[in-house]
């Protein structure tokens, strides 16, 4: 598989998790959102809590970018303020979900902005987001592949419910510079406990979290929602605390 190289991470702020992928924790909320760069194709992982953190992330795609093309595809891991309210910020792009996403942003756009609201984002910048929120073209129920050209396929896994109804991760293969990397969204949070609220599924979460590490594998790197990277025994952690705290073996 080719690989795109070349590709300035640290000036943009960004860390880069292999030659050709990279994520940005945001402020605020310590938010990850992620790019994979293919041939002519690129894959945005989240898009932040507002119209301006997705503005924010357009204008660092395309410096990062240059000339590799834009941000062709997005892949939204759950339907949380912070994870989805910049995506109107990005025309003309493909955009993911996990089947019955739709249904909740048809439904919770005032749910979304009145989250945003209590965690604190402005009045106004939420009630904008939420009036523009896009709903996912693609919904995938079980897998999904993306190819992103040069040999790249990057695969999207419906492993919900847990923390959320729709939760969606993303992998990205091992190449000969770098191990797989498992966007995990917020199945796996390393900045703080993992967070469950109403519409989290916290009995069914453990086994998402088995489904997560069986797609990865031991040496992957599985990159949280909120967080720095973790390995496999951390996420095998969180497992054991969350299966603890819902009874479940």
């Amino acid at each position: 598989m080719e690989t795109t190289t070349g590709i300035d991470w640290k000036s943009a702020g960004w860390e880069e998790l292999a030659p050709h992928v990279g994520r940005v924790r945001l402020p605020g909320w310590d938010c990850t959102t992620g790019l994979v760069v293919g041939d002519g194709a690129a894959l945005l992982i989240d898009t932040g809590s507002s119209l301006r953190e997705g503005a924010r992330l357009r204008a660092d795609t395309r410096r990062l970018l240059g000339t590799h093309g834009r941000v062709t595809h997005i892949a939204l891991t759950h339907p949380h303020f912070d994870h989805v309210l910049g995506t109107a910020a990005f025309a003309g792009v493909e955009v993911y979900g996990a089947v019955g996403i739709d249904t909740v942003f048809a439904g919770g756009a005032d749910g979304l902005r009145a989250d945003a609201v209590r965690h604190g984002l402005d009045a106004d910048a939420a009630a904008e987001a939420a009036d523009l929120l896009v709903t996912p073209h693609h919904r995938v129920c079980g897998e999904w592949t993306l190819d992103l050209g040069g040999g790249l396929q990057v695969l999207l896994a419906n492993v919900g419910p847990a923390h959320t109804g729709h939760d969606l991760a993303v992998l990205v293969p091992a190449t000969p510079h770098g191990p797989e990397i498992v966007f995990c969204g917020d199945l796996v949070e390393e900045s703080g406990e993992p967070q469950a609220g109403p519409d989290a599924a916290p009995r069914h979460w453990p086994a998402a979290l088995d489904r997560l590490l069986s797609l990865g594998g031991e040496d992957a790197r599985y990159v949280p929602g909120h967080g720095s990277a973790v390995n496999a025994e951390f996420v095998r952690a969180q497992r054991a605390t969350l299966a603890a705290r819902s009874g479940v073996s």
